[in-house]
């Protein structure tokens, strides 16, 4: 895999993935930014609750479940010193679907956070990471 990050101005850069998508990475005010983008920890916040989401949603339908919307609410905590890593992680996991079995959501979330998600799995060694889930009605 690769990435590559260009400095624009200020503390304001273009990241752009191996696979040729763009995001734009900036900082508050307070440090020289201008609001204009995601800041980089936050980055790393959606990568984990991105490729956990990933793999709830594939080991669900691979399961044959009628998931129908999942969404992780993630939050962090960080050190109060430099450098202010994270120490603790959380994903919650929203999942909807007339019908769901809550055993397969449980096994879902199990095996995203112990065997598949790659993020999670390497942010665990520097943070305690924990997962939740709930099942959501879902509309007719």
């Amino acid at each position: 895999m690769q990435a590559r990050v260009k400095w624009v101005e200020d503390v304001l850069f273009l990241g752009e993935s191996g696979s040729g998508h763009g995001v734009v990475i900036d900082g508050p005010p307070e440090h020289g930014g201008r609001n204009l983008g995601v800041r980089p920890m936050e980055l790393l916040l959606l990568g984990v609750g991105s490729c956990s989401a990933f793999d709830v949603v594939h080991i669900l339908k691979k399961s044959r479940q009628p998931v129908a919307d999942c969404e992780v609410k993630v939050t962090a905590e960080r050190s109060e010193t430099v450098p202010k890593v994270f120490t603790r992680i959380h994903l919650h996991f929203v999942v909807s679907g007339r019908g769901l079995d809550e055993a397969a959501v449980q096994r879902a979330v199990r095996l995203s956070a112990e065997k598949y998600c790659s993020a999670s799995i390497m942010l665990g060694k520097a943070a305690q990471i924990g997962h939740s889930y709930e099942i959501a009605a879902c509309g007719d």
